[in-house]
């Protein structure tokens, strides 16, 4: 089975030659997901150039088609998952569907799952089965919690793992923990399955070797907890929710402008903290003051540090601000509010969007980062349900006759 997006050529919007290869061209992924962690790592892997094919139920497929209906009738969520991927309808209750996904599985270079081990295991579909059936196969899984673990068989959804692994603990404030405003948890496990998938395709490529690949939601948002775990762990104290703030430097947050706007602010060291008093808010004695001569003193005075500080802040326009923080050598950021980061000048830059088909029109979304020379399947549509089932499996049986003809003959 050829790989490759199944939309055009690469680069036509990059304005590189219609024929520039793809660094993922000519490998071949299905994937057997739903919902966030397995489609993001996927549509990364179809971002690269991979075919990836998409198995979904027939009745209604992919859950995450429902979350809402805000793009023109497609889900936001599923706009953002699944650009460029293949959709094939098939009942995996029924085993000759399961032959069906075998016959792909034979075609394919990796496969990425994130259904349930149980419901894999009693498929047929756990890594030790496809190994033994597709030996060069990398297999992927994804789940909640370890399948070896005490908590295999716990439902594992992206805030719950957000609080089990303490992440709620850090976000908020000490009376009002919360969640982060994105799938965070889903996100870790799909970035670490998406670049677990590519080293064992390198591995596999180079020794023969097909190794497995698993990731659970809880691993992998335990490792992106690793710096604050590691300062509970030897220093004896867990850092406190502090909204905006930083637990360990200040000033480091957010502040008020006379014109309503919110400024991020970090001072990284004394000459800062310095420029910060005299050259930004004209009061120079604060760098002199006892309370605040030292990061260590100005976060153990951080109340009488807030207070000063917003009353200087509120003191000025935000345009006066940041063009003094900037001429200071201070890092600062605006405040954005969602419905205004589209007009963002980062995201006004050449080559930031591209047009996504899906079934009801025509949208813009965001280029991926990171691809080695900027080179991404531009063009990759969304797919409708079962868009792609009798192409691929036409392709699929006219290949096993061929090859049953060739062997009998």
């Amino acid at each position: 089975m050829t790989g490759g997006p199944a939309d055009g050529p690469a680069g036509e919007a990059d304005g590189q030659a219609p024929t520039a290869r793809l660094p993922l061209d000519g490998v071949t992924v299905v994937a057997v997901e739903q919902a966030v962690a397995a489609p993001f790592a996927t549509r990364q892997l179809a971002d690269l150039g991979a075919r990836v094919i998409k198995v979904e139920r027939p009745d209604g497929g992919d859950f995450a088609r429902d979350y809402d209906h805000v793009v023109g009738g497609t889900s936001s969520a599923f706009l953002w998952l699944n650009r460029g991927k293949e959709s094939v309808r098939l009942d995996l209750k029924d085993p000759a569907a399961v032959e069906d996904l075998h016959l792909l599985l034979e075609r394919a270079d990796a496969v990425v799952a994130n259904l349930a081990p149980a419901a894999l295991a009693r498929l047929g579909l756990d890594a030790d089965a496809l190994h033994r059936r597709h030996p060069a196969l990398i297999v992927c899984h994804i789940s909640g919690y370890a399948p070896d673990g005490p908590l295999a068989a716990k439902k594992a959804y992206d805030a719950l793992v957000q609080a089990e692994t303490g992440l709620m603990s850090l976000t908020g404030t000490p009376s009002a923990p919360a969640k982060t405003g994105i799938s965070i948890a889903d996100i870790a496990a799909g970035s670490y399955a998406f670049s677990g998938v590519l080293a064992a395709i390198r591995h596999r490529d180079v020794t023969g070797e097909a190794l497995p690949v698993h990731v659970s939601l809880f691993d992998a948002l335990t490792e992106w907890m690793a710096h604050p775990l590691y300062y509970t762990l030897y220093g004896g104290n867990a850092p406190q929710p502090m909204g905006t703030s930083h637990p360990a430097i200040a000033p480091y947050g957010a502040f008020t402008a006379a014109d309503g706007a919110s400024l991020m602010i970090a001072v990284q060291n004394e000459r800062e903290w310095a420029r910060l008093c005299g050259g930004v808010l004209e009061a120079a004695h604060l760098a002199t003051d006892p309370r605040f001569g030292s990061n260590t003193e100005r976060v153990a005075h951080r109340a009488a540090l807030d207070a000063e500080l917003a009353g200087r802040f509120a003191a000025y326009a935000s345009v006066t601000l940041t063009a003094r923080l900037d001429d200071a050598g201070i890092a600062w950021g605006r405040m954005t509010a969602l419905a205004d980061l589209p007009s963002h000048s980062e995201l006004a830059r050449d080559g930031r969007w591209m047009d996504t088909r899906t079934p009801d029109g025509t949208v813009r979304t965001l280029r991926p980062p990171g691809v080695p020379g900027g080179r991404s399947a531009g063009g990759g549509a969304l797919p409708g349900l079962g868009a792609h089932t009798d192409s691929v499996l036409a392709e699929l049986h006219t290949a096993a006759e061929r090859h049953t003809a060739e062997g009998e003959s």
